[in-house]
C-alpha cells in the first residue's frame, strides 16, 4: 500500500497537490460552522439516576435551580430600604417575564427568609434557565448583563450571577480567551523552533502543513458530528494541540528520513520511495496506536469524554493521511529544494546520527541497572501522590477568584444558611399522599448534615415540621412530588458525597421511586460511571496496543516492555499533577485553587498521553528493528537506533510540549492541569524512558527482547506485513523505474 502511494505521488505529483488543496478548502468551509454546533458541559452520565431526576424535575417542575443572582445593596443602603426593595422586585419581575426562565424564587416574594443572609444584608434570587447546556450558558450571560437594567435604579444594588449556568458561561468564556492566547504563544514559538530544528525555513513549513490540514479536517468532522449528536466545545482544544503536535511528529520523521536519503546520494524518486515505505510505515502504526488509545474514550457515557474521542481519532487519521499523501507530494515537487532557506548550522542538523544520544545509549547499555534504577526511583516517587488522589467534577473553584460566579458561590457559603442551588434534589416518579410525604421528609431531615427539607407538606428541620407556605406549594403536583434537601457539608466534599448515599438509603414512599439529583448526586454518579468503565477502557488500550506492537515487531516481549515503561512515565506525570493541583503546590505561582482532580480530565490525560507515548515508542522501535533485521546485533541496533531517532524524538517531544505547556497560561485550572500534565508526560517519555529505560531494558532482556513462540512467528509471517518498497517482496509487482533489490530479501514487520 505504501509503495503504491509512493508511486502514485511520483507519477501524479501536481494532481495530488491540487486535489489536496481543493479538499482542504472544502474542509475549511465546512469546519467554520463547527463552533456553532458544539456544546459546553457534558460531564455527567445521561442515564444516571441524577440525570433522570434532573429530566423529571425539568418536565414536571420547571427544572433544578441553575442560576443564582446575588443582590447586595450599595454602600450605605439597607436591604429593606425602599430603593433596594424596588430594585429587587424589578429584577424578580424581569426574570419571571423571561420566556427562557422558570422556577423563580426570590427574597422579595414567597421564598421569604430562606434567601436572606444571616446578617440581613444580602438577598438571593433563584431560577432555572432552560435549554441545552450551550443555550443555558449563553442565556446566563445575557441575564447577568440584563439584571442591573431590570433593577431600574442603578445606584441601589449590585447584582452578580452564579449557579451552574453562570459557572458554565464563565468557564466557556474564559477557555475561549485562554485558547486564543495559548495559540498566539504556541504557534510562533513552534515555528521558530522548527526552523532551528530543521535548519531550513522551507522544511520547517512542511509539519505545519500537516497540522493545518489535520485541524481543518477535524473541524469539518466536528461540524458533521455536532449536527448529529452532542459534542463538547472543549474538543477544539485537543484538535488544535494534537493537530499541531502530530504534524510536527510526522513531519519531522518524513523530512528527516528524506533528507537523510538525499545526503546518502539517493535520487529524489528513490529517496521518496524509501521515505514513504519506512517512515510511512512508522507513521501508519503510530497513528493506529494513538487511535486505539483515544478510542477508549468512547466507552465512557459523558459526552465530554466521547467528544475527545471524536476529535482525537479524526485529527490523528487526517494527520496520518496528510503525512502519507500530501507531504510526499510536496517532497517530490521540492526535491533538493527542501533545504532552501538554509541556516548556517543546517549541515550539522541534516546529519542522520545524533552522537549525544548514541553515547548515552552506549553508556546505559554498559551499566543498565546502575543507570536505570535511579531514574525509575525518581519516576516512582513522582507517581506516589496518586495513592492519595481524590476526584471530583469541575465547579466554580476552577475559575479565577475574581470571576462573578465564583464570588457568588463564596458569598452564599459564607453568609447564607445552606445553599439551595447546590442542595440535594429529590423527585418522586408518581403521586404521594400527604402522610407519606411528611414521613419521608421527616426521615430525611433527621440525617446528619441535613439543614432542612422543603416539601409540599411543609419545611422540616431535625424531624420537626413547620406549616407549608406559598413556596412549598410549588413543590407538589398530582403526579409527582419534589423535595429540596439543604445540607451543611461543602458541595463536592467527601462528606457531601456520603450524604447523597445516606439520602438514597432512606426508603421512598410506598409505590413510587425517589430519584436523587443535584450537584453532589451528579458527582457521585459521574465517578461511578467512569470508575465502572475504567477497567474496560484500560484493558482495551492494553490489548489493542499489545496486538499492534506485536504486528509491528513480531515479538511478544516488546509490547510488554513498552506497556510497562509507558505506565511508569504516565503514572509519574499524573502523580505530579496530583501533587500540584490537588495538594496545592505551585498554586501561588499558577494562580489556581487546590481541589480534587477533575475526573474526566484525568481520564482524558491518560488516554492522550498514553497514545502519544506509544507514538514515540513506535518511532524508536522501528529504527532499532530495521537495524536488527539488517544484521546488527542487539546492542548495536539499540545504540544506533537511538542515535538515529534521538534527535527526532526529542525535537518532536519538545515542540509538542510547547503546544501543551501553552495551556498553562489558562485561568481555568483543569485546562492548566491538562496542558502541564501532557507536556510533562511527553518530556518524561522522550528523555527518561526513551533515553535511559528503553536501552536499559533492551540490554537486560538481550535476545529475549524479540522472543515470540514459533506458532506466532509463523502467524506474523503469514500476515504479510513487510517493510520497504514493494519490489522487495517476490509477490509484489515492481513500480515503474524501481530498480531490483540489491541483496538478499529480508522479510520484516511493517506495512
Amino acid at each position: 500500500m505504501l509503495s503504491w502511494i509512493a508511486g502514485l505521488v511520483l507519477r501524479h505529483t501536481r494532481a495530488v497537490l491540487l486535489a489536496s488543496l481543493v479538499a482542504v478548502l472544502a474542509m475549511a468551509a465546512v469546519g467554520l460552522g463547527a463552533f456553532g454546533k458544539l456544546q459546553s458541559g457534558g460531564f455527567e452520565d445521561p442515564d444516571a439516576p441524577s440525570s433522570r431526576a434532573a429530566a423529571l424535575i425539568e418536565e414536571r417542575f420547571g427544572g433544578e435551580t441553575n442560576l443564582v443572582l446575588l443582590v447586595e445593596p450599595r454602600e450605605g443602603a439597607r436591604l429593606d430600604s425602599p430603593a433596594v426593595e424596588r430594585a429587587g422586585r424589578e429584577i424578580t419581575a424581569g426574570l419571571k417575564a423571561d420566556p427562557d426562565v422558570s422556577g423563580v424564587l426570590s427574597h422579595w416574594d414567597a421564598a421569604g427568609s430562606a434567601l436572606t443572609s444571616r446578617d440581613g444584608g444580602r438577598a438571593l434570587i433563584l431560577a432555572h434557565v432552560e435549554g441545552n447546556s450551550t443555550e443555558r450558558t449563553d442565556r446566563a450571560g445575557e441575564i447577568a448583563a440584563k439584571a442591573e437594567e431590570w433593577a431600574g435604579d442603578r445606584g441601589a444594588v449590585t447584582v452578580r450571577a452564579g449557579g451552574q449556568a453562570a459557572v458554565g458561561h464563565d468557564i466557556t468564556s474564559q477557555v475561549s480567551a485562554d485558547l486564543a492566547l495559548a495559540e498566539a504563544i504556541a504557534v510562533p514559538v513552534t515555528l521558530v523552533l522548527l526552523v532551528i530544528a530543521f535548519g531550513s525555513v522551507l522544511a520547517a513549513l512542511l509539519p505545519l502543513a500537516i497540522g493545518l490540514i489535520a485541524v481543518m479536517g477535524t473541524f469539518a468532522e466536528l461540524f458533521v458530528l455536532g449536527s448529529l449528536t452532542d459534542v463538547s466545545v472543549f474538543s477544539v482544544n485537543l484538535t488544535t494541540a494534537l493537530g499541531l503536535g502530530l504534524g510536527i511528529d510526522y513531519g519531522l520523521l518524513l523530512v528527516s528520513r528524506f533528507r537523510e536519503r538525499l545526503t546518502e546520494g539517493d535520487p529524489v524518486p528513490d529517496a521518496l520511495r524509501t521515505t514513504v515505505t519506512t517512515a510511512g510505515r512508522t507513521i501508519a502504526f503510530s497513528a493506529a496506536v494513538v487511535i486505539a488509545a483515544l478510542a477508549a474514550l468512547l466507552l465512557f457515557p459523558p459526552f465530554f469524554l466521547r467528544s475527545f474521542a471524536y476529535a482525537g481519532i479524526g485529527v490523528v487519521t487526517i494527520a496520518a493521511v496528510a503525512a502519507l499523501v500530501v507531504v510526499p507530494a510536496l517532497l517530490a515537487l521540492l526535491g533538493h529544494r527542501v533545504n532552501n532557506g538554509r541556516l548556517p548550522w543546517a549541515k550539522a542538523v541534516r546529519r542522520p546520527d545524533a552522537p549525544v544520544w548514541g553515547r548515552l545509549a552506549a553508556f546505559v547499555m554498559r551499566r543498565p541497572a546502575l543507570t536505570a534504577l535511579p531514574v525509575l526511583a525518581v519516576l516512582l516517587l513522582a507517581a506516589s501522590p496518586l495513592l492519595g488522589a481524590s476526584f471530583g467534577n469541575p465547579d466554580e473553584r476552577v475559575l479565577p477568584r475574581d470571576a462573578d460566579s465564583r464570588r457568588v458561590a463564596a458569598a452564599v457559603d459564607e453568609h447564607f444558611e445552606g445553599d439551595d442551588a447546590s442542595a440535594v434534589q429529590i423527585v418522586t416518579t408518581g403521586p404521594v399522599d400527604t402522610a407519606g410525604l411528611g414521613a419521608y421528609a421527616t426521615a430525611l431531615s433527621r440525617l446528619d448534615g441535613v439543614t432542612r427539607v422543603q416539601a409540599a407538606s411543609g419545611t422540616y428541620r431535625a424531624g420537626e415540621a413547620a406549616p407549608p407556605g406559598p413556596a412549598n406549594a410549588a413543590l407538589g403536583r398530582a403526579d409527582a412530588q419534589r423535595l429540596t434537601v439543604t445540607t451543611e457539608p461543602e458541595s463536592g466534599s467527601s462528606a457531601a458525597q456520603d450524604l447523597v448515599g445516606a439520602v438514597r438509603a432512606v426508603p421512598a414512599p410506598d409505590g413510587v421511586e425517589a430519584l436523587v439529583g443535584g450537584p453532589d448526586a451528579r458527582l457521585v454518579d459521574t465517578r461511578a460511571a467512569i470508575g465502572d468503565r475504567l477497567p474496560a477502557a484500560v484493558a482495551w488500550v492494553a490489548v489493542t496496543t499489545f496486538v499492534l506492537l506485536f504486528l509491528f515487531t513480531g515479538s511478544l516481549v516488546q509490547p510488554l516492555r513498552a506497556l510497562l515503561l509507558n505506565a511508569v512515565s504516565l503514572t509519574a506525570a499524573i502523580g505530579a499533577m496530583v501533587w500540584i493541583f490537588q495538594d496545592g503546590h505551585l498554586s501561588s505561582v499558577l494562580g489556581f485553587t487546590p481541589m480534587p482532580m477533575n475526573t474526566s480530565m484525568t481520564v482524558l490525560l491518560f488516554c492522550v498521553v498514553f497514545g502519544l507515548s506509544m507514538d514515540y515508542e513506535v518511532f524508536v522501535t522501528s529504527r532499532i528493528k530495521e537495524l536488527r533485521d539488517a544484521g546488527e546485533d542487539n546492542a548495536t541496533a539499540v545504540t544506533r537506533g537511538l542515535s538515529r531517532t534521538g534527535r527526532i524524538v526529542t525535537m518532536a517531544a519538545g515542540l509538542l510540549a510547547v503546544s501543551f505547556f501553552a495551556f498553562a497560561t489558562s485561568e481555568v485550572s483543569f485546562i492548566q492541569m491538562f496542558g502541564l500534565g501532557s507536556g510533562l508526560a511527553i518530556l518524561i517519555d522522550a528523555v527518561a524512558v526513551r533515553g535511559v529505560l528503553v536501552p536499559a531494558a533492551m540490554r537486560l532482556l538481550g535476545r529475549g527482547a524479540w522472543y515470540a513462540p514459533e506458532a506466532l512467528r509463523r502467524l506474523h509471517r503469514r500476515v504479510g506485513l513487510t517493510e520497504g518498497p514493494a519490489a522487495a517482496r517476490p509477490d509484489s509487482p515492481a513500480l515503474p523505474g524501481t530498480p531490483p533489490p540489491a541483496g538478499p530479501e529480508r522479510e520484516t514487520a511493517g506495512v
